[in-house]
């Protein structure tokens, strides 16, 4: 199978076409606006109307927010990431086993959202893989 994932060791010399976006579209840093206080939501307020309504206004207000209080444990975080860095270091064969263009997938690596249909892809890798409920997709 085609190697198309950019983390499949093949080395570019330029960015291939498929990734550039049209200047008219392109975020035009003049216009950006230094943000300096970032919505900061902790989830551990047991009041999660406020949590809900603090949510909505950072994305209204800023597209995007930190969490903290999540009580996801230090070391699981630790091992989620040794586990993903361990993925993408894998043999492209190995990693072209979960590589699909299907974005129903609930297992999926691809290298950009809907690259079937995408006129302009996105120049990343990511494995998607549910988790939710867990006796699901634990065998994934």
């Amino acid at each position: 199978m085609e190697a198309k994932v950019l983390s499949s060791g093949i080395h570019h010399s330029s960015i291939p076409q498929s990734y550039i976006h049209p200047e008219s579209e392109r975020p035009r840093l003049s216009q950006v606006s230094a943000c300096e206080d970032v919505p900061v939501i902790g989830l551990s307020s047991p009041d999660r109307p406020l949590i809900v309504q603090k949510v909505g206004q950072a994305c209204k207000s800023y597209g995007f927010f930190q969490v903290i209080n999540h009580g996801v444990n230090l070391e699981a975080v630790k091992r989620m990431s040794e586990v993903a860095y361990e993925f993408f270091g894998l043999s492209v064969e190995e990693k072209m086993k979960l590589y699909t263009e299907d974005p129903s997938k609930t297992v999926r690596l691809s290298t950009s959202v809907n690259i079937s249909k995408e006129k302009v892809h996105n120049w990343k890798d990511y494995l998607r893989h549910h988790c939710y409920p867990l006796d699901t997709y634990v065998p994934l």
